[in-house]
């Protein structure tokens, strides 16, 4: 086994790993910074879906960069230099402690569940399920329905696996601050293909979801792994309030209708499945 990765790494096995990393590294963030610039322009044009899939391309810029390393010989490679002693430890501290991180979080979104704080969410990587805050009569009936098929969709996409993908990227590369960028992107992302399935789904239904939106109490404890409406950061439904104010700069404002959920209808329009 040693012999093996001796061949693949090189003699200097520190350096060989250290020299995957940047590679792996690079032509991520290269892909994700790709992405972070073009979703906002291609979303109209393609669809919140397709958007979305946009995020598929950091993962293929990563796996042929481990493609480019595997086949070149040791020799061959621009290889980095040989990291210290310091350098790997600061490298561990900085992957254990971001992993704590998540780890007491999700333990804090653990102990919210079981006293009912939580907003809807979608939890676990084999079986992932949904979990929905107690029927305290917020939501009608058919209101609850729609939220629990938004979160189907993150079940049917296993997107709850695609975060904890990311999680894992963000503990390895915890120094890149465009993992921890891609993070919060992503993950509105998702929730607005979601939302455009929804509606794509129950096009009639469209006025109830954005009520069941304006109703949803949106979570104040941060999921690592697990898909969850996030309090901070900008949520999907003020993503169509921004496009609907620049409507309104145009001077073709809607008609708002009973306040806040005309305008969420309104918002809901500029969903383009």
């Amino acid at each position: 086994m040693t012999e093996a990765l001796r061949l693949i790494l090189g003699a200097d096995m520190v350096t060989g790993v250290a020299t995957l990393a940047v590679y792996v590294n690079l032509a991520g963030s290269l892909a994700t910074l790709g992405v972070i610039v073009l979703r906002p322009m291609l979303r109209p044009l393609i669809g919140p879906k397709a958007a979305y899939e946009l995020w598929t391309l950091p993962v293929v810029g990563a796996s042929l960069a481990l493609v480019f390393f595997l086949i070149q010989s040791p020799e061959e490679r621009l290889t980095v230099p040989t990291p210290g002693g310091a350098l790997v430890l600061a490298w561990a501290l900085g992957a254990g402690l971001t992993a704590a991180v998540f780890a007491i979080a999700q333990a804090r979104f653990a102990r919210a569940l079981r006293r009912g704080l939580t907003a809807p969410a979608v939890i676990g990587l084999i079986s992932p399920r949904v979990v929905m805050p107690a029927d305290d009569g917020r939501y009608t009936a058919e209101e609850r329905e729609l939220v629990r098929a938004h979160e189907r969709q993150h079940i049917a996409r296993k997107d709850t696996r695609a975060v904890a993908l990311l999680a894992l990227v963000r503990c390895l590369f915890w120094f890149n601050p465009l993992s921890h960028l891609a993070a919060g992107l992503l993950r509105l992302d998702q929730e607005l293909a979601c939302d455009a399935a929804v509606v794509m789904n129950r096009p009639e239904a469209r006025a109830r979801y954005a009520h069941a939106l304006l109703k949803t109490q949106l979570a104040a404890t941060p999921l690592p792994l697990g898909c969850y409406w996030p309090a901070r950061g900008i949520h999907p439904l003020e993503v169509r309030l921004t496009q609907l104010k620049r409507t309104r700069n145009t001077g073709s404002e809607p008609r708002r209708r009973n306040g806040g959920v005309s305008v969420a209808v309104a918002a809901m329009d500029a969903i383009r499945p």
